[in-house]
């Protein structure tokens, strides 16, 4: 994690995800589970790029702090979380180093090894209920953010 990173309580964590709903579940969910994380949400796979790059309309990273990890959905408008995570892992910097979850509602076989071939850290299938998914975003955020050690990006 670098220094900016760590400067940055609570650890951000950027939510890509396109449906509103899903959003306001994920949200409240995360309300109920210990621990702080401020999540930054964009809503398709071609603002999610221009975030971690920092181009406009993202370039102040006092405003638009680089993450400490991803939540990234598959199904995306203009790109896909996949075309995200394959250009991620691309990168010549150290931005490819970026811990990436897929956090999506595709349990498919070709969809979970897909993600991984394409360099996913982990692969969570939403749950349906929202007992269940506050049981699965509270564990998340107490083993990725409280037990993780975090490289620099």
């Amino acid at each position: 994690m670098t220094n900016a990173q760590l400067q940055t309580k609570p650890p951000v964590v950027l939510l890509v995800e396109d449906d509103d709903f899903d959003v306001e579940l994920l949200k409240a969910a995360l309300a109920r589970t210990p621990g702080e994380i401020r999540l930054i949400r964009v809503k398709d796979g071609d603002n999610a790029i221009d975030y971690l790059s920092g181009v406009a309309p993202y370039e102040d990273r006092k405003k638009y702090p680089l993450p400490v990890t991803m939540l990234l959905d598959i199904k995306l408008p203009r790109r896909s979380g996949m075309e995200v995570l394959h250009w991620l892992r691309s990168q010549e910097n150290s931005m490819k180093r970026l811990p990436t979850v897929m956090l999506t509602s595709s349990a498919h076989k070709a969809d979970i090894n897909r993600a991984f071939e394409h360099g996913a850290n982990a692969y969570l299938t939403k749950p349906e209920s929202i007992k269940d998914l506050t049981t699965l975003l509270g564990e998340f955020k107490s083993f990725w953010l409280k037990r993780v050690e975090f490289p620099d990006v």
